[in-house]
């Protein structure tokens, strides 16, 4: 494992390799993230790991702030883990002189969920995840599954971009409890995880009522349940099919369940397939 700063050195290391896989984190390093360096290491000759705060996707200031950072613990995961090359740039690396959103134009699915509650967002991912991509040209990039709609924004901007690029998928990986593992999860204190545990319930819950009932119906009835736990705010429960989230993909119909949370100051996302 080598750690670089500088995304000319790695370009120069990966430059006349036949398959380079990127895996973008956001440090605070968990089983989930490790998954999807061990599959991008399955998949491709390099793999370059990427940890970086992006300032720009976040629309709250404290949010931003109170990110959990351990880019020490971090590196120290990532030793154990030969042939891979970590980027652990600062914002002048990214950026440059050009700190600013690019504005896109993904259509109406960035406009409901984390898009609606989170203005500007998703403007903020693709601006860095675009930089990342056209920085290395990798041929296979890796994103978990616990923030879909993330996927979908990332597939969509590589086919509008016409980026030489496989957008990999991967399985959300989970607590013991079934809370997707997360970097916020560990800013919950003791009582808050338990409650936490609700997420998964809430999506498994409506999975099995969405068998017998209609999507308005499994709604209502989530909706209700969520209102009464304690020390729970719900900020969305949504049932979408997958194949009309984005007009651009020609992605095969699934229909997913999607939660968004806060369990005390903590925000939580989640989704499962119904």
């Amino acid at each position: 494992m080598r750690a670089y700063s500088s995304h000319k050195d790695i370009i120069k290391l990966v430059n006349k390799v036949d398959s380079v896989g990127l895996v973008p984190t956001m440090g605070s390093l968990h089983e989930g993230h490790l998954s999807l360096i061990r599959k991008a290491i399955s998949e491709n000759e390099k793999v370059i790991v990427s940890i970086y705060v992006n300032p720009l996707q976040f629309n709250n200031v404290n949010d931003l702030k109170k990110y959990p950072r351990d880019i020490k613990n971090d590196l120290q995961r990532l030793e154990a883990i030969s042939d891979i090359i970590v980027y652990v740039p600062g914002d002048n690396d990214i950026y440059e002189k050009d700190k600013k959103k690019k504005k896109y134009n993904f259509g109406h699915f960035t406009k409901i969920m984390e898009g609606k509650v989170r203005p500007g967002h998703f403007d903020g991912v693709a601006t860095v995840v675009e930089k990342l991509l056209r920085m290395f040209n990798p041929s296979n990039a890796y994103f978990g599954e616990k923030d879909f709609q993330q996927l979908i924004l990332i597939k969509t901007l590589v086919k509008k971009q016409e980026l030489k690029v496989s957008i990999v998928g991967c399985e959300t990986i989970r607590e013991d409890d079934g809370l997707a593992m997360s970097s916020r999860n560990k800013l919950l204190n003791s009582s808050e995880r338990t409650i936490a545990g609700n997420v998964i319930r809430l999506l498994k819950k409506a999975k099995k009522l969405y068998k017998s009932s209609t999507k308005e119906e499994t709604k209502f009835n989530i909706i209700k349940d969520a209102l009464m736990i304690e020390n729970f705010n719900l900020e969305y429960f949504e049932i979408l099919d997958i194949s009309e989230l984005s007009g651009f993909l020609e992605e095969e119909k699934e229909i997913r369940a999607f939660i968004a949370c806060k369990v005390g100051k903590i925000r939580l996302i989640d989704n499962i397939k119904i």
